[in-house]
C-alpha cells in the first residue's frame, strides 16, 4: 500500500510518502513541504496548495491519503488556516477518486510511538528509526506527514481490510 499523509498548514503543509503492509516497516517514498507566501492573499495560497497537492497525488499515485484531523487551538487564526489547508488535502484525494482517512495527532503518535503524547522529537526519532533514514527529515511538518502516512499504513491499511471483510460477511460472499 501506498500512503501520501499530509501534514496540512497553510504556510507550511508536509507532505510525506511511504510504502508498507500492516504490521511491517514501511519504506519511505518520498518528501516535501508546500510553501505559501503569508503576504499573499489567501485565495492564491489555497490555490499553490491544491495545485501542489494535486500535482504530488498524480505524481506518487497512492492508494489512500492521510490527513492529519484539525483540532482545537487556542489561536483561531493558526486554527483557520490549518483547517483550509486540511480541506485542500481531504479534496485533492477525493478528486483524484482515492480513500481519505483523518487521524488526530494523538492517534498518530500512539501508532508510531506507543504513546499519544509523544513530543515532536520523540516523532521526529521514531519517523527515522522506522524508516531507516540516515538523518531525520526536516523541517518537523515532513516528519509529522511521514508518520500519518506510516499510521494510515498500519492502522487504516488494518481498518480497510477488515471493513472488506465485514461487507463480505454481511453479503454472504466468499472471497474470490
Amino acid at each position: 500500500m501506498r500512503v501520501l499523509g499530509v501534514d496540512p498548514g497553510l504556510t507550511r503543509c508536509g507532505v510525506g510518502v511511504v510504502e508498507g503492509v500492516p504490521g511491517r516497516p514501511c519504506a519511505l517514498v518520498a518528501y516535501y513541504v508546500v510553501y505559501t507566501d503569508p503576504a499573499d492573499e489567501l485565495p492564491l495560497r489555497l490555490l499553490h496548495l491544491d495545485r501542489s497537492l494535486t500535482d504530488l497525488v498524480a505524481e506518487h499515485r497512492p492508494d489512500a491519503v492521510a490527513v492529519e484531523r484539525v483540532f482545537s487551538q487556542h489561536n483561531v487564526r493558526t486554527v483557520m488556516g490549518t483547517a483550509q489547508a486540511s480541506g485542500i488535502a481531504v479534496l485533492a484525494g477525493a478528486r483524484a477518486g482515492l480513500p481519505v482517512q483523518t487521524y488526530t495527532p494523538s492517534e498518530v503518535k500512539a501508532a508510531v510511538t506507543g504513546s499519544g503524547q509523544a513530543d515532536k522529537a520523540q516523532m521526529t526519532s521514531m519517523v527515522t528509526r522506522l524508516l531507516r533514514l540516515a538523518e531525520p527529515p526536516r523541517p518537523a511538518d515532513a516528519a509529522d506527514a511521514l508518520a500519518l502516512a506510516i499510521c494510515h499504513v498500519w492502522r487504516g491499511g488494518t481498518r480497510s481490510k477488515l471493513a472488506v471483510a465485514a461487507e463480505r460477511a454481511r453479503r454472504g460472499g466468499t472471497r474470490r
